[in-house]
């Protein structure tokens, strides 16, 4: 149950147990974060992630495609994917980054959304979850760490109740 959360210390899984068995969890997330985003179109995903890229990461690779998508799980702790292509076409070399978001962060406060395309737009820079790449996620939101605990901590609240927002 506690398995998006696996890392973190036993104290901290302890006060997320305790949540979990006062039926708080739920309420503990709305409470923090009772703003959703409006970005529920593709075009609008695409308009807020470039809005992101060009504030942050103006000299990386261009992006092609950024879209929800149904076939993204969260079973096997994917919440979005950065991918690659390069294609050839005549005599050149064509590259394409696409961008897919879990179709549950449709509906979803703004910080969750957030830290997700934080986390897609840095794979622009950085392949690899290293240093680099956290200090890049931080670069561009500087609450990319809570954010994405507590984006466990809704993927938890998921499984067991079903959606929250």
């Amino acid at each position: 149950m506690l398995k998006y959360i696996n890392a973190y210390s036993p104290s901290l899984k302890k006060d997320v147990q305790k949540l979990i068995d006062n039926r708080q969890l739920g309420d503990y997330l709305l409470k923090k974060y009772p703003k959703l985003h409006t970005h529920t179109t593709e075009k609008a995903l695409y308009n807020y992630t470039m809005e992101l890229k060009n504030s942050y990461l103006k000299s990386s690779n261009p992006i092609s495609k950024v879209i929800y998508d149904q076939k993204i799980h969260t079973m096997d702790l994917a919440l979005g994917t950065h991918t690659f292509i390069s294609r050839v076409q005549g005599n050149k070399l064509k590259a394409k980054n696409e961008i897919r978001m879990s179709h549950i962060f449709k509906i979803a406060p703004t910080e969750f959304l957030k830290m997700i395309v934080t986390h897609e737009l840095a794979h622009l820079k950085v392949k690899e979850h290293d240093k680099a790449f956290y200090k890049l996620c931080i670069h561009i939101e500087p609450s990319y760490h809570q954010f994405e605990f507590d984006v466990r901590l809704y993927l938890i609240h998921l499984e067991l109740y079903g959606e929250l927002f």
